[in-house]
């Protein structure tokens, strides 16, 4: 029996292996593999809310074992570290428990068809002191961390006066950033109800840096100018054309040499794919290290290897390349899934050609602006306001329905409104 292996459990390659699971491993045509380093899935443009706790990741995230054993595939928890294409086998590392002691030994995976779905995470560039002085949100552990370290911060400042400030630097005005810097503010009102009543978003202070000439770069410049308009009012301070040279404890260090004072420190700019991609040394990359992929999106060194989501680099017809967005990693799983089936029959596989269905920017409870593209619309529509938050939250719906199907996703919408009803807005642990 064909053996296929989906490396990478997030949007796309989660998705992948649910259809490929009802399609070919209920039916034993298959055996389908999927990998991943974390226990538990949670949609990446959520993690913002992840960390600062508008969101919690036990009741809104999908555990992959129990997810696995519904929809027909197998789930095999660990961090791929090499990959001999020769011999079709990819290496594990080792997994430890918190005390060092081993729970599942180095090991081999063998496969038919190998997927590399593993996603992206922040580049900082080699910048000075960025890595150890900065928090990052490129997966759930690294949200808790930082959700864990703002509430600690958040109950230093209650204690203090009432004209203590909590100082928080952004570095990255991409959606990530933007969308986080709105929720920081909301959140820090919500406390007013935890038992902080002197705390409030007046005693925050944001700073929002991107070094390009503007924030929110790959989408439209009427929603960079309506999102930049919304954090001002928030009075989130915005640097734009501002480069970070280096870090320290206290600061982010600008091109100027200016210090931006922070007590807590984000980096969310910058996108680069995980680095044992290029250690492993086969694989066409990059500058970003992402992996050069066909218009089948098959690598360009090994037929047998496909490449999906945010890792990959898939150049179009025009010349542009396919942005790292859940939107693209949804077409690619979706692409991936009819061109197994093609090589099954010893059909010819199809060519990837991206279709950009607009982009929405979150920001809290105060607003949501964006844009949306395709038939519908002839052309593009800027859209704000209750209308654009609707279609922001169909979008994580639509994924829901993607990995759960209809019944289950809409048992699950219902379940998350029952249990926001009893919860507190806010994650306080």
């Amino acid at each position: 029996m064909k053996t296929i292996v989906i490396v990478g459990g997030g949007a796309g390659g989660l998705e992948l292996a649910t259809r490929l699971g009802h399609k070919l491993g209920k039916k034993k045509r298959a055996q389908i593999i999927l990998i991943d380093r974390n226990r538990q899935h949670i949609w990446k443009p959520l993690l913002h809310e992840i960390a600062t706790g508008s969101l919690d990741i036990n009741s809104d995230g999908v555990i992959y074992r129990a997810h696995a054993a519904v929809h027909h595939y197998q789930f095999q928890l660990g961090a791929m570290i090499g990959l001999d294409n020769a011999s079709k086998v990819i290496r594990l590392q080792s997994l430890h428990d918190d005390d060092g002691k081993e729970v599942l030994p180095e090991r081999e995976i063998a496969y038919d068809t190998l997927v590399m779905a593993v996603g992206s995470v922040s580049n900082d560039f080699g910048t000075p002191g960025v890595a150890e002085h900065s928090y990052f949100l490129d997966s759930h552990h690294q949200a808790e961390r930082f959700h864990m370290a703002l509430l600690n911060q958040f109950l230093r400042i209650n204690q203090k006066s009432t004209e203590a400030e909590l100082r928080l630097a952004i570095v990255g005005g991409g959606a990530t950033g933007v969308e986080l810097a709105a929720e920081l503010n909301h959140v820090a009102d919500l406390l007013k109800v935890y038992g902080m009543p002197d705390m409030s978003a007046k005693r925050l202070k944001i700073d929002l840096i991107e070094a390009g000439p503007r924030i929110l770069p790959a989408l439209p410049q009427r929603i960079a100018a309506a999102a930049k308009k919304e954090l001002n009012i928030l009075g989130i301070t915005i640097h734009e054309n501002v480069r970070v040279t280096s870090a320290d404890e206290s600061s982010f260090i600008t091109l100027d040499g200016d210090p931006i004072k922070a007590d807590l420190k984000v980096w969310a700019a910058g996108v680069k794919a995980p680095d044992f991609i290029e250690a492993i040394g086969l694989f066409e990359t990059n500058r970003n290290g992402q992996i050069v992929v066909k218009p089948s999106l098959l690598s360009t060194v090994d037929d047998s290897i496909f490449v999906i989501g945010d890792c990959c680099a898939c150049e179009q017809p025009d010349g542009s390349w396919v942005p790292p967005r859940a939107q693209s990693a949804h077409q690619m799983a979706s692409l991936v899934y009819k061109n197994i089936l093609m090589t099954e029959q010893g059909k010819p596989l199809q060519e990837y050609l991206y279709k950009d269905h607009g982009s929405l920017v979150n920001l809290s409870r105060y607003s949501t602006v964006g844009s949306l593209m395709g038939n519908l619309t002839k052309g593009s529509m800027f859209i704000e306001g209750r209308m654009a938050r609707l279609v922001y939250v169909s979008l994580y719906r639509m994924h829901q329905i993607a990995i759960h199907g209809w019944v289950k996703a809409s048992a699950v919408y219902f379940a998350q409104k029952i249990g926001s009803s009893v919860k507190p807005k806010m994650k306080l642990h």
